[in-house]
């Protein structure tokens, strides 16, 4: 009679235990049938394209553009960008950015950690590919966009500042916005503004808080009196053609999907920024007499900033029209604009990323068709002149929450954390002071630069100078 019981309970439980094996056997089933693979495999190497515009492509373009003595430390804000978003994006930055909304102005915390983000397509961002997907490439964007602002402030601020602001202004500057434009209910997608990769979310944003921040910090010590010129122009150029290159899964990545709006975002990404490249140079040739390899990489750098809000939205010959301005816009503000205003973004990123940011949502609302895009709109060059209000709405909400947000948080950070770095740290160079490393060998004596003498020896003997938080 034991034994009879001993059987049917064992048969009752592994019963009772295969049902949860075939519930999760169907759901496993009804995701594969919906995720496409195809679509899956163009976000995912779209994720890594946008991670190498970071890494290593914005880290070179910067790196070379800023002296020797301050290499290294300006390409380890593009790489410590990716360390740090890398784990506050899937803490929180995802939910608020993308999470359940609340009163159209932010995510909730649903997804807090992941949570509930899983395999599983969400269909609200992407039918057919994996939620996870879809939230590391936007992680790429996220990181790529506070990276960008260091070009404003390079060469000057310290480092422990710099970690600080890259948590709080990712987290109550970028996540807000991007929710607002890119996330289900977010009030300036539901008023209709188009931003296909990011316009607004990434270059307004990163341009005008670059803006922001090098007028806080100040003027780098020299400035005016001694040369600041890139140490290592074949740096630019390859940092430029990788961020070219990658531009590729920022933009036709932003598709979500193998499909011809991925190829058409492609054709005109390539289109408009070999347009801006041509009109850069031919500008800078007319107004100094010569064409420079700098000129063209900064030039290409402007096309793609242009056509980003718009890759979605418009055909090849806009495309080729705006990068043709966007090139001149950028270079009369790089080469004239600041020149006038004496600011100084010591490598460009409100001059090109900003300006150029500002061209290309409003160029959006000239030039969008729904014939490219049906679930776009059309532009006041196709009818539609609502359309264009709503990107300049969208333009100067970006613009204000990028000069108030910003201002903000750095005189927040001033408070614990001293943002600029002294006189004396900046005669040095940062890559010593604030990292203790060189990066370039004398080859004469075999030892490390002049930088390296000019610190004390106690503090040479130390290995560093220790920041004071």
């Amino acid at each position: 009679m034991k034994s009879r019981f001993l059987r049917t309970f064992a048969l009752f439980s592994t019963f009772m235990m295969t049902i949860p094996a075939l519930a999760w056997a169907d759901d496993a089933a009804q995701a594969a049938a919906t995720i496409d693979t195809g679509d899956t495999s163009w976000v995912l190497i779209s994720a890594a394209l946008v991670m190498l515009m970071t890494l290593p492509g914005l880290a070179l373009f910067y790196g070379g553009l800023s002296r020797k003595k301050n290499v290294l430390s300006t390409i380890m804000y593009s790489f410590f960008a990716m360390v740090i978003i890398s784990l506050q994006w899937p803490l929180w930055g995802y939910s608020l950015s993308f999470g359940p909304d609340i009163n159209h102005i932010i995510g909730s915390l649903d997804w807090f950690g992941l949570s509930n983000v899983g395999i599983d397509p969400n269909p609200d961002y992407g039918a057919t590919i994996p939620h996870q997907a879809f939230m590391i490439f936007q992680m790429m964007f996220a990181i790529i966009t506070p990276a960008l602002i260091s070009g404003a402030f390079a060469e000057r601020m310290r480092f422990p500042a710099f970690i600080a602001f890259l948590l709080l202004w990712a987290t109550f500057v970028y996540d807000p916005v991007a929710h607002w434009v890119w996330g289900v209910d977010g009030w300036l997608r539901n008023l209709g503004a188009l931003d296909f990769a990011g316009g607004t979310v990434v270059h307004i944003l990163s341009g005008v808080s670059g803006l922001v921040a090098c007028l806080v910090l100040g003027k780098r010590k020299g400035l005016g009196s001694e040369p600041m010129i890139p140490h290592n122009l074949p740096f630019v150029v390859l940092g430029a053609a990788l961020l070219w290159f990658g531009w590729f899964g920022f933009n036709a990545g932003s598709a979500l999907g193998a499909n011809g709006l991925a190829v058409s975002a492609f054709v005109v990404t390539h289109l408009a920024t070999a347009a801006a490249a041509f009109s850069w140079v031919v500008a800078e040739w007319l107004h100094h007499g010569k064409p420079t390899t700098l000129g063209a990489a900064s030039g290409a750098v402007a096309g793609l900033v242009a056509i980003t809000p718009a890759a979605g939205f418009v055909g090849p010959m806009p495309a080729i029209l705006i990068g043709l301005i966007s090139g001149v816009v950028c270079y009369l503000m790089v080469s004239v604009v600041k020149a006038k205003l004496r600011y100084d973004d010591a490598l460009d990123a409100f001059g090109i990323h900003g300006i150029g940011g500002t061209w290309g949502a409003i160029a959006t609302g000239l030039f969008a068709s729904t014939a490219v895009n049906p679930a776009g709109g059309d532009g006041l060059f196709f009818g539609n002149p609502e359309q264009l209000v709503n990107q300049l709405i969208a333009v100067a909400v970006t613009w204000g929450v990028a000069i108030v947000g910003t201002y903000v948080i750095l005189k927040v950070i001033n408070l614990f954390s001293k943002l600029r770095a002294t006189d004396e740290e900046q005669d040095t160079g940062l890559d010593f002071t604030q990292h203790g490393e060189d990066a370039y060998t004398d080859l004469v004596s075999g030892s490390t630069l002049a930088a390296f003498a000019a610190v004390p020896a106690a503090k040479a003997t130390a290995g560093a100078v220790k920041p004071a938080l």
